[in-house]
C-alpha cells in the first residue's frame, strides 16, 4: 500500500514539475514570437489599438464601431505589424499628434497594397502632418511623397492615405 502511494506521489510530482516547465517555456517562446514578428505578421484589433494607444496615437470612427465588414467603422483587424510600427515612427519622427481614421475595415479600393491586405492607414489631415510630409519626404507627383523607407503618402484632400510597405525605419531610428 505504501509503495503504490510512493508511486503516485513521484508520478504526480513529475507530471507538476513537467507541466511548470512547459508552461514556463510556452511563455518564453511566446514573448519571442511577439517580439520578433515578421512585418507582415497579422495583428488583432484590440493588440494594434492598444499599441497605438501606448504610443499615444488614437482611433477615431465616424460609426463609433469597429467592424471590419462595415464601412463607416474604423477596424485594424489583420493589420499589418509593420503597419503598426510604421505608424509609430511616423510619431516619434514627426512630433505630431496622429488620429487613424481609417484602416483595414471594407469601402477602401482593393489591391495588394490595400487597407483590408494590412498595408494602409488613413490618419486625420492636420497642419503639422502636412508639413512634416511635405518637408521631409520626396514628392513623386499626384499630391503624393514617398519616405526614404518606401511608404507613400497620398494627400486626399481631407486626409492622408499612408501605405506602409515597412515600419519606416523603425529598427534604424528612420523618419517615416
Amino acid at each position: 500500500m505504501n509503495r503504490k502511494i510512493a508511486l503516485r506521489a513521484a508520478v504526480g510530482a513529475s507530471a507538476m514539475a513537467l507541466a511548470l516547465f512547459s508552461t514556463a517555456y510556452v511563455a518564453e517562446a511566446t514573448t519571442d514570437q511577439t517580439e520578433n514578428a515578421s512585418p507582415l505578421a497579422k495583428m488583432s484589433h484590440s493588440a494594434a489599438v492598444s499599441k497605438l494607444n501606448g504610443a499615444g496615437i488614437s482611433i477615431t470612427s465616424s460609426g463609433g464601431c469597429s467592424d471590419r465588414n462595415k464601412p463607416n467603422c474604423t477596424s485594424l483587424e489583420q493589420v499589418n505589424s509593420a503597419t503598426i510600427d510604421g505608424a509609430i515612427t511616423l510619431k516619434n519622427a514627426s512630433n505630431c499628434s496622429l488620429t487613424v481614421t481609417g484602416g483595414t475595415e471594407t469601402g477602401h479600393a482593393s489591391g495588394t497594397y490595400s487597407h483590408w491586405n494590412g498595408y494602409k492607414l488613413d490618419f486625420s489631415m492636420t497642419s503639422c502632418l502636412s508639413n512634416y510630409v511635405k518637408n521631409t519626404f520626396t514628392s513623386i507627383g499626384g499630391s503624393k511623397w514617398q519616405s526614404g523607407s518606401g511608404n507613400i503618402y497620398f494627400d486626399e484632400g481631407n486626409h492622408w492615405d499612408v501605405t506602409f510597405h515597412n515600419c519606416g525605419g523603425c529598427l534604424d531610428g528612420g523618419k517615416g
